[in-house]
């Protein structure tokens, strides 16, 4: 693949949790659905993910969300998630930060105090309504596709810590949700290093053990991601969502927090109408409500609604030079963690 100009790239994040956007200069993706784009970049042509997610243009924790027209006649925009380890459909954090990067560029008309974005993701609609004043976009209420749970108390054998048990839900992703005392951590940031390789090796461990298959979205049948957990006193949750190569989410992570709910929901510890916070290992914080019940599949689900907010902070551009022999990018253990030889 190669870029016959410049990729202008929008500077975004998201409670800290880098959210770039890649606004112009995206080359073609095949597919008539967003949902066949993303599968494009991960079965056929990795290149523009690679360029854009690893070492020398990007680091570990930079990820980019490539930002299409939308396929479906009921959306504004719409976006893939690119990250160093594949195309995700959909991520809270990324996609606040897409709709911060709309508004203030632009691309959406901004109508204050409140616009209401409409976005085409691999996963399904996203309604997000944005409080605006001032030409800023303040904060972003994200209505996200149906939550549910695949199960609960689901046994995990581990060599390191034993069998320890967790939940499985979706959140607009596969989660692994378990609580964090199970490998003797806690969700602070001098333990972060050690998070991230408890929840990779984990995650590489449910790939056997764990089937999962979203009954109505062919291709979203895997666990993206482990997210620690750590319930308070207070009813919110402190998170720590784990992705490869090995690194945490530095946001609560709204598609976990989603997951969360639907959790909490069908262990009849939330209902309609409720709120939880989630912070994340910095202190970032979402909240997460229910708006109402539905069903998925046969599944019974939840109706999410995630608000946070994001940030732009500044501006780049790319360009692919043809002779460039680090086109695919690289990565190395020293930053990216012991991981690194799994991408």
């Amino acid at each position: 693949m190669t870029f016959d100009k410049a990729l202008d790239i929008l500077l975004v994040h998201c409670q800290g949790e880098s959210g770039n956007v890649l606004i112009d200069g995206a080359p073609h993706i095949p597919g008539a659905t967003i949902l066949d784009k993303m599968n494009h970049l991960n079965e056929v042509d990795a290149s523009l993910r690679l360029f854009l997610t690893r070492e020398p243009r990007a680091q570990v924790v930079h990820t980019t969300n490539l930002l299409l027209p939308p396929t479906r006649p009921d959306a504004d925009a719409a976006f893939i998630v690119l990250q160093p380890d594949r195309a995700h459909p959909m991520s809270g954090s990324n996609c606040i930060c897409v709709v911060t990067a709309l508004l203030e560029t632009g691309r959406i008309r901004m109508i204050e105090p409140e616009t209401l974005v409409r976005l085409d993701t691999a996963a399904g609609l996203i309604v997000a309504r944005a409080q605006c004043k001032d030409g800023r976009c303040l904060s972003v209420s994200l209505d996200n596709v149906a939550a549910f749970v695949q199960q609960l108390d689901v046994t995990i054998d581990t060599p390191k810590w034993g069998k320890i048990i967790g939940d499985i839900a979706f959140g607009g992703v596969f989660y692994a949700q378990i609580d964090v005392d199970q490998v003797g951590l806690r969700i602070v940031p001098e333990a972060a290093r050690a998070l991230a390789e408890a929840g990779t090796e984990i995650k590489a461990l449910l790939a056997d053990q764990v089937d999962v298959r979203h009954p109505e979205i062919p291709g979203l049948d895997d666990i993206a991601y482990v997210m620690f957990r750590d319930y308070q006193p207070d009813g919110s949750v402190i998170t720590c969502t784990t992705l490869k190569p090995g690194r945490v989410d530095r946001s609560p992570c709204g598609t976990g927090s989603s997951a969360n709910l639907a959790i909490l929901h069908a262990k009849g510890q939330a209902k309609t109408g409720d709120t939880r916070v989630s912070r994340s290992i910095i202190g970032g914080t979402f909240t997460a409500e229910i708006l109402g019940e539905t069903t998925v599949g046969g599944h019974p689900a939840i109706l999410p609604r995630i608000t946070g907010q994001g940030y732009v902070f500044g501006r780049q551009q790319l360009r692919l030079d043809p002779q460039d022999p680090f086109a695919r990018g690289f990565a190395l253990s020293d930053t990216w963690g012991p991981q690194v030889g799994e991408l």
